[in-house]
């Protein structure tokens, strides 16, 4: 591909060469002669000079470099986008695979692609478009939109609900029983039913080993557009916000609010019945025992302002320096009460 036609198609304004061929994208310490890179970290801007990538995405205001740049807004989106020139996933021509089980009561939309060993239950629907990749599991009672893209193994419980454009990584599991036991005057556990569905709307996608358990009573909701790592657990009766996104090992307990355009980073841990407000963040790690307002920007156990928390960490990092001058000054003090 030509620089000139890349730049025209993500709406970049180009800066070198319009015929330089474009035939891959790689990062900025790795490309080659060829590829197209970006630089959307201050981290990384210092590689910008020595890379031997042949053209590289950058924000308007960035520095003149020896190779051709393409400016606009947003660089990382607009890599993204070019990812997508350069790499095609795999089409799945549509079809049932003589070994896959789909219950007479079942109903499958238009174009589906059936893989190996998939399962769908009694009074299932699932929309157009669908592709379900080997031993994939969908129960009773399942509602699914258009476009359905369940990767190997992934898993939806009975009566749960999913809008369109729905992605589930490999072994992703929706619906799942929630955490739920009430104690018995012996000391013994009895098991609540958990009666109510997971319910993810439009353009949600769960990646591998994920969990969005299934609410006692009522339902747990991911709301649309909203993103949840690997390895996350999302317990009953929970609701998370639209375009929320949920990082690799975050753990929400029962009844977590999690508003629109939050930010949970790596192995956050939010307790349950807490609520956390819109367009929040927390730091990875973080863990979080009570409401978190709009906005705010959280880090640490129990979870404070990000600022208070930063010089925090900064005083921790001192004491021993602090230590040592108030050894000596009670040293000096004690010497002077001796003299």
């Amino acid at each position: 591909m030509r620089l000139a036609d890349l730049a025209k198609h993500l709406g970049a304004a180009l800066d070198g060469n319009p015929d330089l061929p474009i035939t891959g994208v790689a990062a900025i310490d790795a490309a080659s002669s060829g590829d197209l890179s970006f630089v959307a970290n201050p981290k990384y801007a210092s590689l910008a000079h020595t890379t031997k990538a042949s053209a590289v995405l950058v924000e308007p205001t960035f520095p003149k470099i020896s190779a051709a740049t393409l400016r606009i807004e947003n660089p990382y989106l607009a890599f993204a986008r070019s990812i997508e020139l350069f790499y095609q996933p795999p089409a799945y021509a549509p079809g049932v695979h003589p070994t896959a089980v789909i219950a007479a009561t079942a109903k499958i939309g238009s174009n589906a692609h059936i893989g190996a060993y998939v399962v769908v239950g009694d009074h299932a629907v699932i929309g157009d478009n669908a592709v379900l990749l080997p031993h994939v599991v969908i129960y009773p009672h399942v509602r699914a939109g258009n476009n359905l893209l369940a990767h190997a193994h992934a898993i939806v419980r009975e009566h749960c609900q999913l809008g369109d454009n729905v992605v589930l990584q490999n072994s992703a599991i929706v619906g799942a029983d929630g955490f739920g036991f009430a104690r018995r005057s012996d000391g013994s556990w009895h098991k609540i039913v958990q009666s109510g569905p997971a319910v993810l709307e439009d353009n949600v996608e769960v990646q591998a080993l994920a969990c969005v358990d299934r609410a006692s009573i009522g339902e747990t909701r991911i709301r649309t557009g909203a993103k949840i790592d690997n390895l996350v657990q999302v317990g009953h009766g929970s609701t998370v916000g639209n375009d929320t996104l949920l990082c690799a090992q975050v753990g929400l307990a029962g009844s977590t609010i999690i508003g629109k355009g939050v930010i949970l980073a790596g192995q956050v841990g939010v307790a349950g019945h807490c609520t956390v407000g819109d367009g929040a963040m927390a730091t990875a790690q973080s863990g979080i025992p009570g409401d978190v307002g709009p906005g705010k920007i959280v880090s640490g156990y129990p979870a404070i302002d990000n600022r208070q928390w930063l010089r925090t960490v900064a005083l921790v990092n001192r004491l021993p320096e602090l230590l040592r001058g108030l050894k000596s000054q009670s040293n000096k003090s004690r010497e002077t009460v001796t003299k």
